[in-house]
């Protein structure tokens, strides 16, 4: 199998996150067997991929296959040509098909679509050139080539395509403007989290208040950089939370729908380099969705 590299990530760690159904400690032993290449040259575990840079290896065996079953699940697409679309994509639907997930994904609702979708990130995640976490809602590029796959996820991580998402944290915040600038890593205590950490990767989060709601603050966000679970982590340590999240936050503010919306997509045209720009209101169950607007992100 071919893999594209995404952005700057060491040969196991990038493997591990594309390869998730198998165990770190197998993937490893492949990449020292001498079994795995970047571009067309073997390769070592601590090897630093940049993004556009081809993994070649075979399918690690028993694995549990991913179901790759098309699914008629209606999408909200908010903007599609020949070589890409843009997905609005609901609470509730993970991106890419998991040995844990029994229930359809997006890429299930790609497949049932009458186009071709790009290879580029794997085969179980046809299409996909970022993600959003199951219950966060909101704009998704999604690749139809595997050329418009290798340019988008460079701008991704060029910072030349731009992310601006709608948060509701718990409590009043007081500044109308601020930036959080904190390493991110794996938590070492939980592997399922995300934990900042001196030695971790930089990381760097734009925030401006919108408004102050009964429940809390409506953010509007904009991404530096786009580490796993970057704005919950970043938020939830200045003690603001985003309410609904069952991970980050404090029990007695989990419950209920995650307030977390990618509402702003704006990317260069792989074919010709025109801007694209592409905007979600939040859904109904969003706290203060009536004051989500696109001007009150347009300019942020």
């Amino acid at each position: 199998m071919d893999l594209i590299a995404d952005t700057v990530e060491r040969l196991d760690r990038f493997l591990a996150r594309m390869l998730p159904e198998h165990s770190r400690s197998k993937l490893v032993k492949l990449i020292e067997e001498g079994k795995v290449t970047v571009d067309d040259r073997v390769a070592k575990s601590s090897m630093k991929l940049e993004a556009g840079m081809k993994v070649t290896l075979d399918e690690p065996g028993e694995s549990e296959a991913h179901d790759l079953t098309p699914a008629d699940i209606p999408l909200d697409v908010v903007y599609e040509d020949d070589v890409l679309l843009v997905v609005n994509k609901p609470r509730g639907l993970a991106a890419h098909p998991a040995a844990s997930l029994k229930e359809p994904s997006l890429v299930n609702a790609l497949l049932n679509r009458s186009h071709e979708l790009s290879t580029a990130g794997g085969s179980f995640r046809p299409g996909i050139v970022h993600r959003l976490d199951k219950e966060t809602t909101g704009l998704m590029i999604v690749a139809k080539t595997d050329a418009a796959h290798v340019n988008l996820a460079k701008q991704i991580e060029g910072k030349s395509a731009e992310r601006r998402y709608f948060a509701v944290v718990a409590g009043h915040v007081p500044q109308d403007h601020f930036k959080i600038e904190a390493p991110i890593t794996r938590d070492k205590r939980n592997r399922l989290k995300m934990a900042i950490d001196p030695m971790g990767k930089p990381a760097i989060t734009f925030v401006r208040k919108i408004a102050r709601l009964d429940q809390g603050t409506l953010l509007a966000v904009r991404l530096g950089t786009g580490r796993t679970h970057q704005i919950r982590v970043h938020l939830s340590s200045l003690g603001m939370p985003v309410l609904g999240d069952a991970i980050y936050a404090p029990i007695a503010y989990q419950s209920g729908a995650l307030q977390l919306h990618a509402a702003y997509l704006a990317f260069n045209h792989p074919d010709d380099g025109r801007r694209i720009v592409c905007f979600a209101e939040p859904p109904a169950d969003f706290l203060g969705c009536e004051m989500a607007k696109k001007e009150s992100i347009d300019s942020f």
